[in-house]
């Protein structure tokens, strides 16, 4: 996996904020561990409001009336899918 290099500009607030989460007090050894630990919770916090959304989308389908839905073929489908 390749690895990418980044710099971060933070200003004197956030960046004692980060250092107080790193070192020899923080629950991180260094900054990177700590912005990667960051950004993994963000893509987790990320896909998790998308999965909800489609919990929802999937509960008001079940919620419908049968009458609410059309039978469609498989034809119907690719048909629909079409340019």
């Amino acid at each position: 996996m390749a690895q990418t290099t980044m710099t971060v500009r933070l200003n004197e607030t956030l960046s004692d904020f980060v250092a107080s989460h790193v070192g020899e007090h923080g629950a991180y050894e260094n900054m990177s561990e700590y912005m990667r630990d960051l950004i993994r919770r963000d893509k987790a916090r990320v896909e998790r409001e998308a999965f909800e959304r489609l919990q929802a989308e999937l509960a008001l389908a079940y919620a419908a009336p049968e009458s609410a839905y059309t039978p469609l073929t498989a034809a119907d489908i690719i048909a629909r899918n079409r340019p």
